[in-house]
């Protein structure tokens, strides 16, 4: 899972004297990483606009918001891969103009399967600034001696999701307000052609050589049967979660069935796609896989059930539901600035864990009489789960995984999480599926205060959380 080739090359690097990790270095990092996120949150405000304009149901365009997640999850790792073999730089280039492109065509659309084309564009484009930030900040890292760079730069980098997630509906209902429903795929342009600008400025280039290999040489390298295999497990995968309460068992048995296939496949492939190995004998990097798909699938349900709560219960609009959530952003934010500023991982972890049990807890307790400001001070706690989870998560895995790897194995970390996004969307549906009611925020509340549980225990449990902290990086 990564090429020795392009670790040793990250040896022969020189940062520049002075502050390696700058602004210079990190700003045009964070510009990538905030592509994902803005795609995520803008959409939300411009849909029903987007059903009257193309002339269906709003539920029909819940297809643009699954579509970016669907290919971002398979995008991710698959992105770090690449990133791995060919050189970050190229491949963050390379989703950039992705996102340009997915961005123009989305604005002129004009039927439903132009949009879904737009969306699987941009989530394949943005799905490259997380994977290569890791990258180019690993390689930073190892050519000016350091054992791990400074916590704020891997921080920054979840902050600059958070913040963009906490403004994101505001400002996107705001804009299609004045400029209409285009405004949602027009913004990429002026953020995705800053970023290119930043990164041809101040990101040095690549030292690895592109090697001229055969197509068969190419495909062995890249393990090209092992990113279909792993596209098509977690395709039916997500299209069973989707379909609850409803299930498709179909759906369910042909995710098993390939899965099983790629196990075997990743067990004997020369260079693995899914180093099924490594996963197996390091645990902590499996752990914080399944530590951070729980949290982001704990903090989703709240988002995603909550928001639908209010509007119904409530009578809130999306715009004014979407102001209401905002502190959750900004204190998601905070706590994860608080968090990068720490070398040690498990205390935050835990603490992380306990708020996400008392903001499940307390969700029993709302009502359609419950006062407002009692709803913002619960979602202020899943806001400080989700920042400081995110941070120490995002630690934990830079510290485990192979330096060789970092590329891949921080875009399965975010592969997870979007399965948690998606998994929260069946949950709501579930609850919510005859009608948006106290009855139904009730069974969500009880599923969230299972998840916290879990990943409360998983915390406490987990040996290896302490061991990193008495341990640097590779």
């Amino acid at each position: 899972m990564g090429s020795t080739a392009n670790a040793t090359s990250a040896q022969r690097d020189r940062a520049p004297a002075g502050k390696p990790f700058g602004p210079t270095f990190v700003t045009p990092l964070y510009m990538g990483a905030i592509l994902n996120p803005v795609n995520s949150s803008v959409i939300a405000p411009a849909l029903v606009a987007i059903a009257a304009a193309m002339h269906t149901s709003v539920g029909s365009t819940a297809i643009l918001i699954s579509s970016l997640y669907l290919t971002s999850a398979i995008a991710q790792p698959a992105a770090g891969r690449l990133a791995e073999e060919f050189g970050p730089r190229r491949v963050f280039f390379t989703g950039i103009l992705l996102v340009l492109a997915g961005g123009v065509l989305g604005a002129f659309a004009r039927d439903m399967p132009t949009l879904v084309t737009a969306r699987v564009l941009i989530g394949a484009g943005t799905s490259t600034g997380y994977p290569s930030a890791m990258l180019l900040i690993r390689r930073r890292a190892q050519a000016t001696g350091l054992q791990e760079p400074p916590g704020s730069v891997l921080g920054g980098l979840a902050i600059a999701g958070a913040a963009t997630v906490a403004v994101g509906p505001a400002i996107g209902g705001l804009l299609i307000g004045w400029l209409g429903w285009q405004t949602a795929f027009w913004i990429n342009v002026p953020v995705a052609v800053t970023a290119f600008a930043m990164a041809a400025a101040w990101i040095p280039k690549d030292t690895d050589r592109v090697r001229d290999r055969s197509p068969r040489a190419l495909v062995s390298r890249v393990d090209l049967l092992g990113i279909v295999a792993f596209g098509g497990a977690l395709t039916a995968l997500l299209v069973f979660l989707s379909s609850l309460p409803n299930p498709d068992w179909t759906a369910l048995v042909i995710s098993a069935v390939i899965a099983t296939g790629l196990v075997a496949w990743e067990l004997r492939a020369a260079n693995p796609f899914l180093n099924v190995r490594l996963l197996a004998s390091n645990l902590a990097l499996t752990s914080t896989y399944l530590r951070n798909g729980l949290t982001l699938l704990g903090t989703y349900v709240i988002l995603y059930g909550l928001t639908q709560w209010l509007e119904a219960s409530r009578g809130l609009s999306a715009y004014q539901a979407g102001l209401t959530l905002i502190p959750m952003g900004v204190l998601s934010a905070v706590s994860a600035r608080v968090v990068s500023r720490r070398t040690r991982v498990r205390v935050p972890l835990i603490v992380s864990a306990l708020l996400l049990l008392v903001g499940a807890a307390a969700t029993l307790f709302l009502d359609s009489g419950t006062p407002l400001i009692v709803v913002v001070a619960i979602t202020a706690a899943f806001g400080l789960t989700s920042g400081a989870g995110n941070v120490a998560n995002q630690t934990v895995l830079y510290r485990e995984a192979p330096p060789e790897s970092v590329g891949t194995a921080s875009g399965l970390l975010r592969t997870f999480g979007y399965i948690g996004s998606i998994a929260s969307a069946a949950i709501t549906g579930t609850a919510f599926h005859s009608h948006v009611d106290d009855t139904g925020l009730r069974h969500i509340s009880w599923a969230l205060v299972g998840i916290a549980a879990l990943v409360l225990v998983m915390t406490v449990c987990d040996r290896s959380l302490a061991k990193a902290d008495r341990r640097p990086a590779h």
